[in-house]
């Protein structure tokens, strides 16, 4: 799977666990970590943007598992998947 495909996943399963209950949405940020882990074989800003992305779905998922807000988490990460997707080939 190329890492286009692999944020066009992660971007598709952050939408939908937005509209998900906490601890649905936590489920199903924890099965992306595979698909946002790095292999370091991408171009350095490629690899920035899957950072960014991957440290945003991981705040997420601390404000799940900790039970606090985590409305204002989600856009920054969606964008930042976007952006990963946008510059992945």
């Amino acid at each position: 799977m190329t890492d286009a495909e692999k944020a066009a996943k992660v971007l598709e399963a952050l939408n939908a666990a937005e509209r998900e209950p906490p601890q649905a949405a936590l489920s199903m940020l924890n099965g992306l970590v595979g698909l946002v882990q790095g292999d370091g074989e991408q171009p350095l800003e490629v690899e920035e943007a899957r950072s960014s992305a991957f440290m945003a779905i991981c705040e997420i998922g601390k404000a799940l598992h900790r039970g606090q807000p985590s409305d204002h988490l989600w856009q920054p990460a969606i964008s930042a998947t976007a952006r990963w997707k946008s510059l992945a080939r």
